[in-house]
């Protein structure tokens, strides 16, 4: 009747469907079970087109990219009838009441779907019931590091795919297109690694729970850019140990000279070694940076060493002379000991000093000038000069310790063969 007709418009507790949901037939079927449920597992084909790899963590050990991702299927009930033989397209709305793929990601840390300006989801449904489902995904995954051979190393990393319900008895995961269906954008690019390949494969994960499941793997290799750290760490490295060498020429007898030099040099490449852990993992094995900082280091603690011993042997002599010459009778007067003179003698107003090196020349230097005082002052001084020009160079050689003319020659030829050896194993 004309009355029933007209509470029932009024009725609001039910709401019509949508055009295309009458189109779809949605209400007809029941989307919680998969299609084809109780026969052969449906096929689903994956294809993913990475957008970016917006950041790769060593500390955290993961990686995070932005990626397109798009599933294929074939769904008997959302099929449809069209003259014209063209695909419907939908936005997030429908699919909610549809059934689609429970695909995630294995070792996700964080991810999520963009939303911006609407939520990034796509569902495409053609007439015979083929379904496309497309996804702007970001997700953090972990990827397990080999820091061995840091900062020389190529990192394996995956991304890795799988249902979440359905086992391989009711869902099969493929790719679409084979090896073409990883795709990435021309542009990708890191501040610190190269990207070398990309590569799908595919496999099965076995829960001992729930049995067997398919699982799709987007494998990619990355090989660090090396120049930063020779720039941050070798370089310095091979400059402090360097600018240690340089107290091996210098006087024997400059005390806070060579003791400053090496303490600084130890207390930069300890700054060094600490800066390049703490950006790095707390791991249980040595890296390859480890190896060249840690020796380079020990090249530099043995250059404050060997000062330590030319010190104490040259300490000793001395006490040998003085007692040959009876001029010391058991302790050494460090007080006694004056400044040595440019011409390589040591000179005591009281106390005749006779050094190793020196003891017959400075004899003959003191008579010459004598003899020559005699006869004549400002002749002395003239011959006094030229000489000590002429021979200022060969002066410097002979008042330094034998060990540290060998150490001028081992230090530099053990760190060079050091250095081939490191760079031709890690290269």
């Amino acid at each position: 009747s004309k009355r029933d007709i007209k509470m029932r418009k009024l009725d609001s507790t039910k709401v019509r469907p949508l055009k295309s949901e009458q189109l779809l037939r949605i209400e007809d079927h029941d989307f919680a079970l998969r299609p084809g449920f109780g026969g052969s597992p449906i096929p689903v084909g994956i294809d993913v087109q990475v957008e970016s790899i917006d950041s790769i963590s060593e500390v955290d050990m993961d990686f995070t990219m932005t990626l397109y991702l798009r599933h294929y299927w074939k769904d008997e009930r959302l099929s449809f009838r069209s003259t014209k033989n063209k695909s419907m397209t939908f936005d997030g709305r429908l699919i909610k009441k549809i059934w689609v793929p429970d695909v995630f990601f294995v070792h996700s840390k964080r991810s999520f779907i963009h939303d911006t300006t609407v939520e990034n989801v796509m569902l495409r449904v053609y007439p015979d019931g083929n379904v496309l489902f497309s996804l702007r995904i970001t997700v953090s995954a972990m990827c397990f590091m080999d820091f061995s051979r840091f900062p020389l190393d190529t990192q394996n990393c995956s991304l890795e795919l799988e249902s979440y319900a359905y086992n391989e008895d009711d869902l099969m995961l493929y790719w679409k297109h084979g090896n073409e269906s990883l795709s990435t954008d021309e542009h990708i690019s890191l501040s610190q690694f190269f990207i070398e390949e990309f590569s799908a494969s595919s496999g099965l994960a076995f829960y001992s729970s729930t049995g067997w499941y398919n699982r799709l793997f987007i494998n990619f290799a990355l090989r660090r850019h090396i120049f930063f750290f020779v720039l941050q760490s070798y370089f310095p490295a091979m400059l402090m140990v360097m600018l240690s060498w340089v107290s091996f020429w210098i006087d024997r007898r400059a005390v806070p000279a060579r003791v400053s030099l090496g303490i600084t040099t130890v207390l930069t490449m300890s700054t060094i070694i600490t800066g390049v852990s703490a950006s790095m993992p707390q791991v249980s094995y040595i890296k390859a940076v480890d190896v060249y900082l840690w020796i380079s280091f020990l090249f530099v603690f043995l250059s404050v060493i060997e000062y330590a011993a030319v010190n104490y042997l040259t300490t000793i002599e001395e006490r040998k002379q003085l007692k040959k010459r009876g001029k010391a009778s058991g302790m050494y007067n460090i007080d006694a000991v004056q400044a040595m003179a440019f011409d390589g003698c040591y000179h005591e107003p009281d106390v005749e000093m006779d050094l190793p090196a020196f003891p017959d020349r400075c004899e003959e230097n003191e008579t010459r000038a004598r003899a020559i005082s005699v006869s004549n002052v400002g002749t002395a001084r003239i011959k006094r000069k030229r000489s000590f020009k002429g021979n200022v160079g060969r002066i410097i050689l002979q008042n330094n310790h034998v060990i540290d003319t060998y150490s001028r020659i081992i230090f530099p030829s053990v760190y060079i063969v050091f250095n081939f050896f490191y760079w031709g194993l890690y290269i």
